[in-house]
């Protein structure tokens, strides 16, 4: 258990403070009334008769504890059941995408399809987004706030040299550590222990998984895309793949060298070919449809933070009600 305010435990130093004042003031108040009547006999009273009076007292004072530990609004752990789907925005980062083949440009072009998808996401997807240049970034884990999805598109900007395996298996590696963090039980779809020798998933048999590549499918730096695109199979991961400009292609005038650059359709097409997935262009098109049309949801299992301030303030006040009333039914005052 973690607390969101722990300043406020210091609430707890109270409670005996608390309690010992009661103490001095019930011993104040026997001492008048044997001052007034005289010293009783000691009562002959049993064990259970001493328990039951002293219930009330010890009723409130956890009735005080428990409201204390609301203070500092204490937050748990608790693994919930969800339909969940999980969709990898990968996004081409490099020098190509500066191209205006498309307009205004491909980056722009891939950047406006991107921010599509995150603003009609379905409810239950998380949406991560990667950006590869001539090595794979993971720019934002996969998440539900689409705030801070669409803030990591909207400040991609074209770089260096491509990498399109690279990201890939940046998605991948993005993808496997969001897993991690889901018990393994029988609401998911991971296995509880990784075997010695993972056998690989059937191409597409993953339907809640899903990775969006977004680039002209331009490739100039290793590992190869189609290696990449194989472990994507083997975990059972489609590709969609989409196409950000035309064959005809442009020039580029990188540093005063002039750079033809075009759309290889020929490797998105085998990405998407060996993963089971699709490939279109972005061009013109709705992607959304596309994309979630082809994705799944899944019931898996998330450990996610639930703050318990209101269950222990309702708690600390039920104790507090059942001691009044325990005190009032046996001595007719509150303990």
């Amino acid at each position: 258990m973690t607390f969101l305010w722990p300043p406020f435990l210091l609430a707890l130093l109270l409670v005996p403070v608390g309690i010992w004042l009661a103490v001095r003031v019930d011993r104040r108040r026997r001492g008048r009334v044997t001052d007034l009547v005289g010293a009783p006999a000691a009562p002959d009273v049993t064990a259970r008769r001493r328990i039951l009076d002293r219930l009330p007292a010890a009723l409130a004072v956890a009735g005080f504890t428990v409201l204390a530990l609301a203070l500092s609004r204490p937050q748990a752990a608790v693994a919930l059941p969800r339909l969940e789907g999980t969709l990898m925005l990968v996004l081409d980062v490099s020098g190509s995408m500066a191209a205006n083949d498309v307009a205004p440009t491909r980056m722009e072009a891939a950047k406006a399809a991107a921010l599509q998808l995150a603003e009609r996401r379905p409810d239950g997807v998380v949406i991560g987004v990667v950006a590869f240049s001539d090595a794979g970034l993971a720019v934002q884990a996969p998440t539900s706030d689409m705030v801070e999805v669409e803030a990591a598109i909207r400040r991609l900007a074209p770089a260096r040299g491509t990498s399109l395996g690279s990201g890939i298996l940046a998605s991948l590696a993005a993808i496997d550590k969001a897993r991690a963090q889901t018990p393994a039980d029988y609401y998911s779809n991971r296995s509880p222990e990784p075997t010695a020798s993972p056998v690989a998933a059937a191409p597409g048999s993953d339907a809640a998984t899903l990775i969006v590549v977004l680039s002209d499918g331009e490739n100039n730096a290793s590992p190869d895309p189609l290696v990449a695109a194989q472990a994507a199979a083997d975990h059972g991961i489609r590709i969609v793949a989409l196409g950000v400009g035309t064959t005809k292609g442009a020039t580029l005038d990188l540093d005063g060298f002039h750079v033809d650059t075009r759309l290889d359709e020929a490797t998105l097409q085998g990405l998407a070919d060996l993963t089971a997935g699709s490939y279109s262009l972005v061009a013109g098109g709705d992607p959304t449809g596309a994309v979630y049309d082809a994705l799944a949801r899944a019931l898996v299992v998330r450990q996610e933070p639930l703050e318990l301030t209101a269950l222990a303030g309702a708690v600390g006040l039920v104790l507090l009600l059942v001691a009044a009333g325990l005190s009032l039914v046996r001595g007719g005052r509150l303990p």
